[in-house]
């Protein structure tokens, strides 16, 4: 599967890495010059692109970088993907440690939702929970005891399907967290945020969250 990847972070690093041990053929990009990726496209066999060629006919797109630079990416940047490739968003918004305000958010809308509207398509919200060492070392195959589960938001259909596909090929079991107007159950502050939880704890703390944005994850504190 040709796979493009936006952001090389500690989240997007880590799928470059995994997603090409498996097999899988991955461009990647960073906020700077393909040069800069050079050492990761190295050690993987990922091909370093600049951002806006990373989702060229890619069959599967992921966005991982800083929410408050989401609006500086180039108009379209995921447009060039295959008709009906899914696209994957990590992101969290860190508003005190990182992100700064960013009012939509503040005034309630949902943090992928936000992204979606930024890049104009449709998201999956998947990784953003886990920690990335963990993602990188504690995949397992499927029926292993305490195997992690990862809530995966968005759309029904076969996007849907080849998300859950590539989260499994991981060693992670996916759980399927609603829709994306539902993908607040894991935002930062939410019981399932962080955790390692398997599959039925996994689906108790999806239930068991609130959407009301707790002080810690907002840039509007009393």
């Amino acid at each position: 599967m040709k796979i493009g990847i936006i952001g090389a972070g500690q989240i997007g690093g880590t799928l470059t890495r995994r997603l090409c041990q498996l097999g899988h053929k991955v461009a990647v990009a960073n906020s700077r010059s393909p040069e800069t990726l050079s050492e990761l496209a190295a050690e993987t066999g990922a091909t370093a692109v600049w951002a806006k060629d990373a989702a060229a006919d890619a069959d599967l797109v992921i966005l991982s970088i800083p929410q408050k630079n989401v609006p500086d990416l180039v108009s379209g940047i995921v447009d060039a993907r295959k008709p009906g490739a899914p696209v994957i968003e990590t992101n969290n918004y860190y508003p005190q440690q990182r992100d700064g305000e960013i009012a939509a958010i503040e005034d309630g809308q949902v943090e992928s939702a936000w992204v979606a509207d930024q890049i104009g398509a449709p998201v999956y919200k998947v990784f953003n929970g886990i920690w990335w060492k963990h993602l990188l070392d504690n995949g397992v195959p499927a029926g292993a005891p305490n195997r992690i589960a990862l809530p995966v938001a968005g759309e029904d259909g076969a996007g849907r399907d080849l998300v859950h596909g590539v989260v499994e090929e991981l060693g992670f079991d996916a759980v399927d967290a609603g829709p994306i107007a539902q993908s607040w159950r894991q935002q930062p502050g939410t019981p399932v945020y962080g955790k390692d939880f398997d599959v039925e704890a996994t689906r108790r703390a999806l239930a068991e969250a609130t959407p009301e944005r707790t002080a810690e994850w907002s840039a509007r504190t009393a």
